[in-house]
């Protein structure tokens, strides 16, 4: 049976962007940091400054049963491994403890070993982007939980007191809870910087072609937020203006033809999601794309 100081200590495997966050608030909310694992005894000093406590390791140590809750925050690639370390290391019992991973794609079956060795495993994975230059605000987001009962208790439990909202995701749901992260943001971003290239390309200085696409993408999610989807869509699909949609469509000849693949698909997808007779608009566009004549310029 664990003490209770060993209940409320934590200790984070892979303390990255989002263990440092992580573990950065739970400290300033009272948690005891056991040990703070990185690739490097470098960045593991660096990790627990940041932190504000906690013991830096190279890897993967015994130690880190010593703490209620282990929370492994590494890339997914490298849960595995460290699972496998922690259970070579566990002598068999790890009744009492709580296994986490924060990944947002897999679920708590990769913890599989551990919850054989009594372990109670989930994840915990906050619906927020991690640069590494500043922690993100944490109030509000929503954190997806999922796995066994007392793990995700646990990791309910955690989200609240992160200031978080806690989601069940079913374990086979997560990728696609993942993906839809990853429009929203990784992809988003790769647009707008699209969009900025093309405009430097054309001849403006790149801190004005990101002053001309940042207010309208802002007042997009502005509008979204406040409005919805539908009243909030503009551009020539919106209005039905498929000669536009060419126009377009020609211009990014000049371009990688990722611009035009991507440019493409998109259209589609708003037809797809936007627009209220999606058949149709889909139709439409399809006509648009397909159509061999060149424009004037």
């Amino acid at each position: 049976m664990l003490s209770h100081s060993m209940r409320r200590t934590v200790s984070i495997i892979g303390a990255g962007r989002v263990g440092k966050a992580i573990g950065k608030r739970l400290r300033q909310l009272g948690w005891r940091m056991g040990v703070i694992v990185t690739r490097s005894a470098a960045t593991a000093r660096a990790a627990v400054r940041i932190i504000g406590g906690g013991t830096p390791r190279a890897h993967v140590t015994r130690e880190a049963l010593d703490s209620g809750l282990i929370l492994l925050a590494t890339p997914d690639r490298a849960i595995a491994p460290v699972v496998r370390s922690l259970a070579g290391l566990s002598g068999g019992d790890l009744r009492g403890r709580i296994v986490l991973h924060t990944s947002g794609a897999l679920d708590s079956r990769i913890l599989a070993p551990l919850a054989r060795r009594g372990a109670a495993t989930g994840s915990l994975h906050p619906m927020q982007t991690f640069c590494g230059r500043t922690a993100p605000k944490l109030a509000g987001i929503v954190f997806a939980v999922e796995g066994d009962a007392r793990a995700k208790a646990v990791a309910e439990r955690i989200a609240r007191t992160l200031g978080g909202v806690p989601v069940p995701v079913q374990g086979k749901s997560k990728p696609a809870y993942h993906a839809a992260g990853a429009f929203a943001a990784g992809h988003v971003l790769a647009l707008i910087e699209a969009g900025t290239q093309m405009l430097v390309k054309i001849g403006f200085p790149r801190h004005q072609a990101t002053q001309a696409l940042l207010p309208l993408t802002r007042q997009t999610l502005h509008n979204f937020e406040k409005w919805g989807p539908r009243a909030s869509w503009t551009g020539p699909i919106a209005r039905g203006d498929f000669a536009v949609v060419r126009k377009h469509t020609v211009s990014l000849r000049l371009y990688p033809r990722e611009f035009r693949e991507s440019y493409t698909a998109l259209a589609r997808l708003a037809g797809r999601v936007l627009a209220k007779n999606s058949g149709r608009t889909i139709k439409q566009i399809q006509r648009a794309l397909k159509s061999d004549r060149r424009e004037d310029r």
